[in-house]
């Protein structure tokens, strides 16, 4: 394997990017970059350039030294770390954008639209940040940002754990799902707030499915409860729960 492309294998990795998404990022096609990798073909100058940018590297370091072999210095793990951090950039969808996001989500070119930001506290993985509006998750407040970590498939999903869900008929939503014993074709969404009733979703309709790892919303906007609302929201949830178990057993 050249040097050249080994260091893009490596680099592609160190980011967790598949060839498809680094193809894109180096405006080539994914064959291109599979023969890059693979030393059937060697990579052309104004696509190292790309990646010197992308990974602040010179062309002599990509062309000349084996970058994994020097992952134990210092220097390396800084950069590693660095890399790292990128890799969790996250894609932010406000409300304007939530239409076009339906036919767009696994648009590349519209996904670089989105603004990004970044947040160190989180673990490598794929994210993405919605915002939510409405009182249906009460008390999280209207215009808060959740922030989403990819779930790949349905399986995974926890019964009674808040996901932000993009459907074909219902768009994208923000609820607690509940996964229905009787049927894998049906998933309940229940709100938070009592006050709206719960409805099943149909699995196929599904587009993609977000786990809610943080929320983020404006100082002051969130609603004061006092003990005894919070303990009535909380005993009618667990009614609504109780009711919904019954009729799924």
């Amino acid at each position: 394997m050249s040097v050249a492309g080994k260091n893009l294998k490596y680099l592609r990795k160190l980011r967790g990017w598949t060839q498809e998404e680094f193809a894109t990022k180096l405006k080539i096609k994914r064959s291109l970059l599979g023969a890059y990798e693979e030393e059937r073909a060697e990579p052309r100058i104004e696509v190292l350039e790309i990646v010197g940018d992308l990974f602040k590297l010179t062309l002599d370091e990509l062309l000349r030294k084996e970058l994994s072999d020097t992952k134990g210095s210092y220097l390396s793990k800084r950069r590693a770390q660095k890399m790292a951090a990128a890799s969790n950039e996250i894609q932010l969808v406000p409300v304007k954008a939530a239409a076009g996001y339906l036919a767009g989500y696994a648009d590349p070119e519209f996904l670089d639209e989105l603004n990004t930001f970044t947040l160190p506290m989180l673990a490598p993985g794929t994210y993405r940040a919605f915002e939510i509006v409405g009182d249906s998750m009460l008390p999280t407040p209207s215009g808060s940002i959740i922030v989403g970590e990819k779930v790949e498939d349905l399986e995974a999903v926890k019964s009674n754990q808040t996901y932000v869900v993009v459907s074909r008929n219902e768009g994208i939503v923000y609820k607690r799902v509940l996964k229905n014993n009787k049927s894998r074709t049906k998933l309940t969404m229940v709100s938070d707030n009592t006050a709206y009733q719960p409805y099943n979703m149909n699995a196929d309709d599904v587009l993609e499915v977000w786990k809610a790892q943080m929320i983020m919303s404006k100082a002051n906007t969130q609603q004061r409860w006092d003990v005894n609302q919070l303990a009535s929201l909380v005993s009618n949830l667990q009614d609504q729960v109780s009711v919904l178990k019954k009729k799924m057993n």
